[in-house]
């Protein structure tokens, strides 16, 4: 089939073109408009931090979805605890399930100089803001943090002040690196910080070693807020000891310089022996009370009488459990918690907490994952 094409009578020529310089010159305006660089299609993530509260941050971060046991693995090869090198498709996949948030954990002692001062390797750093810029390209707020570094950042006498040095030189550095990103990029001071091997590692620490990790959240705040820019704005999670929630943990942290851009962070596998241990099944009355008791506990001191957001970056289940228990305890928790204003961001290390298969790219456990998006909303 063939179409007859209109011919335009070359006396009109010289009248439209006038017309046509305005179009292309209204087209190239608004393109330098929606670009503050001049840049088409500039990565999502970039240009200037809003000046909002941490609350309402929060509160558009969804539901989020760690890429756990990858750059956190304890070792220069991350792939060494069974997870591929993580592709983009990966990330595609969790954010096309409903997952708004991407929590990159990072472990930095093995790609950083041990001593001052402390530089961290450019492939490294290139290597986590690959993972961020995927975040960014899929339309996610992304968390990055220090994760399993407590080789040298230890809460006692003996090494507290070369953490610090070590802790300033690192968040500066990352700082700097990611100054041109906006507030959709979190920075989370540590992970679980605490004194490994004590009786008192997983129930509150000690009141030395609380004064301590209040010591090292300073720190990075300080050193975040030193470097200007977006990070003059940047919104800032620091944890309890071992971010946990016991009240003593929860009574000790300290807000630095009582900065209003400083989000909560606590990690909730209650109860552990169902979370993280084998267990027969969940789901009675008695174990719904006792779930909702403890998020009640998080909201009442940190929400309430803190007046600080929370975002609890770590919870789930392992595989070993009955699949059916696994759900509803996922529904339970993913709703008791959005109801509390609590953001969750669920443990997926590829391993026994694993949804997405990282090496087939594809949920194991889509039937979890789903319930989670849904039972968040």
């Amino acid at each position: 089939m063939t179409h007859d094409h209109p011919t335009v009578n070359p006396k009109n020529r010289l009248t439209l073109l006038p017309i046509l310089f305005v179009l292309c010159t209204l087209i190239a305006c608004g393109s330098s408009e929606s670009s503050p660089s001049g840049e088409e299609n500039q990565l999502p993530g970039i240009g200037e931090a809003r000046d909002i509260s941490s609350f309402d941050l929060v509160a558009e971060m969804g539901t989020g979805w760690n890429l756990g046991n990858y750059l956190d693995v304890t070792s220069r090869d991350k792939t060494a605890w069974g997870n591929p090198i993580t592709s983009k498709a990966v990330i595609e996949s969790v954010r096309a399930m409903g997952f708004q948030t991407l929590r990159i954990p990072v472990t930095w002692g093995y790609n950083q100089s041990a001593t001052a001062p402390y530089t961290i390797e450019p492939d490294y750093l290139a290597e986590v803001k690959r993972m961020v810029d995927y975040g960014f390209e899929n339309e996610m707020h992304v968390i990055i943090n220090v994760h399993h570094d407590n080789h040298w950042v230890v809460p006692n006498a003996t090494n507290a002040q070369e953490t610090k040095a070590r802790l300033e030189s690192l968040w500066t550095q990352v700082a700097e690196y990611f100054i041109e990103y906006n507030d959709s990029l979190i920075f989370e001071a540590l992970n679980e910080p605490r004194l490994e091997g004590i009786p008192e590692e997983w129930s509150g620490g000690t009141s030395a070693g609380r004064s301590y990790v209040n010591e090292f959240n300073k720190v990075a705040v300080d050193a975040i807020r030193a470097t200007g820019g977006n990070n003059s704005k940047r919104h800032i999670m620091i944890p309890t000891w071992a971010a946990s929630t016991v009240p003593v943990a929860m009574n000790d942290l300290v807000i630095p310089n009582n900065d209003p851009k400083i989000i909560i962070s606590m990690h909730s596998y209650f109860p552990w022996s169902f979370a993280g241990e084998a267990s027969t099944a969940w789901g009675t009355a008695q174990d719904k009370a006792d779930l909702r008791a403890e998020l009640d506990k998080i909201r009442q001191k940190c929400i309430v009488q803190a007046q600080r957001p929370v975002i609890l970056g770590e919870w789930g289940t392992i595989e070993q459990n009955p699949l059916q228990s696994r759900v509803e305890y996922a529904a339970f928790y993913a709703q008791e918690a959005a109801t509390r204003g609590l953001m969750t961001v669920v443990w997926d290390d590829g391993g026994n907490f694993r949804l997405f298969n990282r090496h087939a790219v594809s949920w194991d456990y889509e039937g979890i994952a789903s319930t989670i998006i849904s039972s968040s909303n």
